[in-house]
């Protein structure tokens, strides 16, 4: 299954691919190296190919827990002072996204969503301490039954050229459903209360709407 943010780019690429095939048999020579061109562009469509796949998957319903909205590495966890919409300090806990995770981002709690703002910005390497304020991103908020509001927050990186963003003010978030998708390597920050107790440390790999990431009071 296939993410539909990359239908076009999936339908282009089997074209390259077929052209590529085409030329390849009545251009190049000798035969050792038409199969390098074959492996090559195979290689190429088995990599954009994985970049947009959607696994299906299935969220704890544990109204509680905080599972991961996405795919990768968990490499920020500290207190920061969140000045967008919190006005206050909140636990930061990061997930860096490499080109080879999925990149579907999904909602980490059940509830509303009571703010989503685009941010035009640079496109700094997404593990850079400056990434979460200066690059280009998204924040959304969910209120969420019983404990108040989770912030995740969408970060391009240096690859990254378009953040997609599906949350709209109003919307009904459902923990682990679809909620954007972030075109190759990226972040994604997520602020809770301090002293939320976490279930992930640093280094960890975790897996979008599979992996808990906290469990709140």
């Amino acid at each position: 299954m296939f993410h539909k943010e990359g239908y076009t780019i999936i339908i282009v690429t089997l074209i390259i691919v077929a052209i590529g095939f085409i030329s390849t048999q009545t251009w190049v020579s000798p035969v050792w190296l038409q199969y390098v061109c074959y492996a090559t562009l195979v290689v190429f469509l088995i990599l954009i190919l994985q970049f947009f796949r959607n696994p299906s998957r299935i969220a704890d319903i544990n109204t509680q827990d905080v599972v991961s909205p996405v795919d990768g590495k968990v490499v920020v966890i500290e207190e920061v002072f969140e000045k967008e919409y919190f006005k206050e300090k909140r636990l930061q806990v990061s997930v860096f996204m490499s080109p080879i995770n999925v990149h579907v981002t999904r909602y980490p709690v059940t509830g509303k969503v009571v703010y989503s703002k685009y941010h035009p910005g640079k496109y700094l390497v997404a593990w850079h301490p400056k990434a979460s304020e200066e690059n280009e991103r998204t924040t959304v908020v969910v209120r969420s039954t019983g404990f108040g509001d989770v912030l995740y927050r969408q970060i391009a990186g240096a690859l990254a050229k378009r953040i997609v963003n599906y949350a709209k003010e109003g919307d009904e978030a459902v923990k682990g459903d679809d909620s954007g998708f972030i075109k190759f390597g990226s972040r994604v920050d997520i602020y809770l209360p301090l002293g939320t107790p976490l279930a992930v440390k640093l280094n960890q790999k975790v897996k979008g709407s599979q992996s808990i990431i906290a469990t709140l009071k």
